[in-house]
């Protein structure tokens, strides 16, 4: 059989001959590296002897990647405007996450930025408290790639035989007693008279037991009577406002104007064509869109409230472009997403971008890109029942409009008195670049487009 071993490869020849001359630590070794290889194949390409039985027998090595790797998590870059943030901890160390999993969430002055799992694996060690103030780059936590995959698969394996194992047999039920017993054919006895007379006390002499009452009535007046308080953080975004509201009122030259809004023709319109709008568009047709394309019109009509004062070069910036923010509140603060080049727009992509803006505020996924810039602010207070009030500029824009709540009030018309919907608009404005000739104008142009909707229906 050895005289046909020239088929065979050296090594494959070597543990052979280990084998026979006795040097087992020889074939230990020859044996143990055949079995560590990762493929075998035979070569039927190769001529050999009909009697032999013994082909060409080739292998390699590779090697096993190492799956389990911690790796350190880090801040993503924050946008230009933003330097640093306050980290808030979705997960805690042990948590289970899978690849694209949010672990925690890291606030800045003008949104939140999600921080995700890179790959599935289990928390190690969280590198900054909660609450903790990070910068771009700084490292977050350490994740242990692909911890979790054995004890998912041991968990089958672990209920397999609980699950083959058949459920004892119930025993069988007691046979249901008769709802309806037998009719009694005597009278019951009487019971026997005691020989002493009852203690008997009158109904004014008994006294109530308040022993369990008593605990449940002093600890309900000691949590009416408690002064308790409560310390939570101020977030970052209410603190940027508050400190650009500030800014705002120290830095421009304020003034508001306000005038009154006859929603009778819109509100027409809304009841009109919003089936038809909501089946052709799939959209339901809003009164912040009518505003928004009113005050496209009225900012091209007057292009100083769509200005801005460079304090710098102390140069007033005309802009030929309409972006508008719009403001939306959302639990962790006010933000005024904008959509921009509302100029070229007509009634159903303002309405797209509204929505698109107002879902992705509502699931805080808001960009920095998303809010920056913007030429122009409307705030609407309806929305919560306001009836009047003032805005603030958002800088370094000159002007916002305030939208109020829709009331019936007793108007004039034509010499009449009539109930009509009203509804109060305002206009703050930076008084060193708007005069209040130009701010009363704007005001009368979004009220006159509203008013008469017929221009803003030319392109829907």
């Amino acid at each position: 059989m050895l005289s046909h071993s020239r088929c065979l490869t050296r090594n494959f020849g070597r543990s052979l001959s280990a084998i026979r001359q006795g040097n087992n630590g020889l074939a230990r070794r020859a044996t143990a590296a055949l079995s560590a290889s990762h493929s075998v194949t035979l070569n039927n390409n190769v001529k050999s002897d009909p009697r032999s039985s013994v082909f060409q027998i080739q292998y390699f090595r590779t090697s096993v990647a190492h799956r389990e790797e911690v790796v350190t998590v880090k801040t993503p870059a924050f946008a230009e405007s933003v330097t640093e943030g306050d980290v808030r901890w979705e997960k805690a160390v042990g948590d289970t996450v899978s690849e694209d999993e949010v672990v925690c969430e890291i606030e800045t002055d003008k949104t939140s930025v999600q921080v995700p799992s890179p790959a599935a694996g289990v928390i190690l060690e969280l590198l900054i408290p909660d609450g903790g103030k990070v910068e771009g780059g700084t490292a977050l936590f350490t994740l242990r790639k692909g911890a979790a995959a054995p004890k998912a698969a041991e968990a089958p394996k672990a209920e397999a035989p609980a699950a083959a194992t058949p459920p004892p047999p119930s025993a069988a039920p007691p046979p249901p007693s008769s709802a309806v017993g037998p009719i009694p054919t005597t009278m019951p006895p009487v019971p026997p008279v005691p020989a002493h007379a009852m203690d008997t006390k009158p109904v004014s002499a008994i006294k109530p037991t308040v022993a369990s009452a008593a605990p449940a009535a002093q600890a309900e007046r000691a949590t009416k009577g408690a002064r308790t308080e409560s310390r939570v953080k101020m977030n970052r975004m209410r603190l940027r406002i508050a400190q650009r509201l500030k800014e705002a009122q120290n830095t421009c030259a304020m003034l508001t104007t306000f005038n009154e809004v006859d929603m009778s023709n819109i509100s027409d319109m809304r009841k009109t064509y919003k089936d038809a709008y909501l089946k052709k568009h799939n959209l339901k047709l809003g009164f912040m869109s009518a505003f928004v394309k009113a005050a496209a019109y009225a900012l091209a009509d007057q292009p100083s409230v769509n200005g801005v004062i460079d304090d710098t070069t102390k140069e007033i910036v005309y802009r030929d472009y309409v972006d508008i923010s719009v403001a939306v509140a959302t639990p962790k603060g006010l933000v005024v997403p904008v959509i921009r080049n509302v100029e070229g727009m007509n009634f159903t992509d303002i309405e797209k971008a509204i929505n698109m803006l107002g879902e992705k505020a509502r699931r805080n996924e808001l960009a920095v890109e998303d809010m920056d810039g913007g030429t122009f602010t409307i705030s609407n207070g309806g929305v919560f029942g306001s009836m009047f009030g003032t805005p603030i500029i958002n800088p370094p824009q000159s002007a916002i409009l305030g939208m109020h709540g829709i009331f019936d009030r007793p108007v004039a018309i034509g010499g009449k008195v009539e109930i009509r919907p009203m509804m109060y608009v305002a206009l703050t404005y930076d008084h060193r670049l708007i005069d209040g000739r130009e701010a009363v104008t704007f005001l009368r142009k979004i009220k006159s487009a509203v008013e008469d909707p017929r221009v803003l229906l030319l392109d829907m």
